[in-house]
């Protein structure tokens, strides 16, 4: 009898281990392809499960979860949707996360492990920790200028402080309400095909998303470069600038909107936008001093995150003179985001340094007690100091007397240039308006914003199109909202 109790011992012993080794099989080293498995929802249901957490502006939420009582309980909800899209993006049950949504997706759905006060303790019992919060360093009265600035018009605004590089704005028109794309039924996916096929492209974050040749504001890098290098020294001393100026090795002769610009001073010529002298100073600096500055502004970069990714702007590296005198006057193949151009007027209102931008303040869990902190990053020094200060000199003079007169503040000294991009086939399509600016409020000890705005189409006639008479009020409203907050 005993013995048959053994056979029974030993076989019941040989099931558990069988059982065990199953469980490890399932469970550790087949458990990445169940997790990964379409039909597996149990990690949707846990995802969606708990309120996400919150994006805050000025200490207070844009963001919410609704409850719908479902399976996958919680729905994202926004605050003025239209308004913050082009930062907090969208999370959606069905077509993922974007911009913020999706970078600090960690902390927002409960995952990040420093959300966890016990991390080895969570390993174990796999359960989630409360969702945390992002705390933005959006200004919302300069976001909302930015806004109603735009309104029924398509183009994009960025605003830093130049002082330690915080986005305080970022707004791109046509906007849309990322709510519409929250769900998982069919009014999801109707708001889905809807967007994506609106020419006009809302989902686009054109402040960051979107290159445009920058036209006449990117004279700034130009006049930095001249200065540096020392080919112009007195902003007043004629530049021996013909009128017009034919590019070197061809016929092409290049012309002013304006009159004046024959020999002008580089301070004439930076108030009257003269090409014909900006193209011949960035030849007479020369491809490497013109690459080298742009560079040192922030062209060419490919890793700029502010945290979600921001396109390249691009200077050439490989052109002919010809080129290069074109490219100098930000045409040809010059290239930027809004943002790179708010950080060139940073750079000057920020004695030369280049502050990287960020838009993400700190984590925190949802008790309020930080998870990590951002702040200032590294400066780089772009351009001389006493570049930056004569370049603060001509950008004065443009708001003071010249093209730019619509962003002057009372109360305030501010410091701009307008812009007119051609574009298209022969310069054919509608121009682009442009204006950088930055702006110091008379008791403040150093300029307390940076703005780029361009304004991408207009119902205008073609040659009102100017970026003093679109842009700068635009940029004007949004340093009043920074200067008095």
């Amino acid at each position: 009898m005993s013995r048959h109790i053994r056979h029974a011992a030993v076989f019941c012993a040989l099931l558990l281990v069988a059982l065990l080794v199953n469980a490890t099989r399932v469970q550790v080293v087949r458990s990445a392809s169940y997790d990964d498995n379409p039909a597996n929802r149990r990690a949707d249901i846990a995802r969606y499960g708990q309120p996400r957490g919150d994006i805050l502006i000025a200490g207070e939420p844009v963001t919410g979860s609704r409850d719908t009582g479902e399976q996958l309980r919680y729905e994202r909800s926004y605050v003025d949707g239209p308004l913050y899209a082009p930062v907090t993006g969208f999370a959606s049950q069905v077509y993922g996360t974007t911009l913020l949504e999706h970078t600090e997706d960690g902390v927002l759905s409960g995952t990040d492990p420093l959300l966890a006060p016990f991390p080895l303790l969570s390993d174990v019992t796999r359960a989630r920790p409360s969702a945390g919060n992002v705390v933005t360093t959006l200004n919302p009265g300069a976001q909302r200028a930015a806004y109603q600035g735009l309104a029924g018009r398509k183009g994009a605004v960025a605003a830093v402080e130049p002082s330690t590089g915080r986005v305080l704005a970022l707004f791109s028109a046509p906007s849309y309400d990322p709510t519409a794309l929250s769900g998982n039924g069919p009014a999801a996916e109707e708001a889905w095909v809807r967007l994506n096929s609106d020419p006009d492209r809302p989902m686009l974050n054109r402040a960051v998303r979107q290159t445009y040749p920058p036209g006449s504001t990117f004279k700034v890098v130009t006049a930095a470069a001249a200065l540096d290098a020392g080919v112009a020294r007195d902003l007043d001393a004629p530049t021996d600038s013909p009128d017009p100026y034919t590019l070197p090795g061809t016929r092409t002769r290049l012309t002013n909107p304006s009159r004046g610009c024959e020999d002008a001073s580089l301070r004439d010529a930076f108030m009257l936008s003269c090409n014909t002298v900006f193209a011949k100073l960035g030849v007479d600096v020369g491809l490497t001093d013109m690459v080298t500055t742009a560079e040192a502004f922030g062209f060419n970069a490919t890793d700029l995150r502010i945290p979600f990714s921001v396109s390249q702007s691009t200077f050439d590296t490989s052109l002919d003179r010809a080129q290069l005198a074109l490219s100098s006057i930000g045409q040809y193949n010059t290239r930027a985001t809004p943002l790179q151009m708010a950080m060139v007027a940073a750079a000057v209102a920020n004695g030369g340094q280049v502050r990287p931008p960020y838009l993400v303040e700190r984590t925190t869990r949802r008790s309020g007690a930080t998870v990590a902190a951002a702040g200032p990053r590294p400066a780089r020094q772009a351009i001389h100091p006493s570049t930056a200060r004569r370049l603060r000199q001509l950008m004065t003079d443009v708001v003071r007397e010249g093209t730019g007169r619509n962003a002057t503040i009372p109360g305030a000294t501010v410091g701009g240039k307008t812009g007119t991009a051609q574009h298209g086939i022969g310069n054919a399509g509608t121009p682009y308006a442009w204006f950088v600016s930055w702006a110091q409020g008379d008791r403040d000890p150093e300029p307390k914003v940076a703005v780029a705005v361009v304004v991408e189409d207009s119902a205008a006639n073609r040659r009102d199109i100017t970026g003093g008479g679109l842009a700068a009020p635009i940029a004007k409203a949004v340093m009043e909202a920074v200067l008095t907050s």
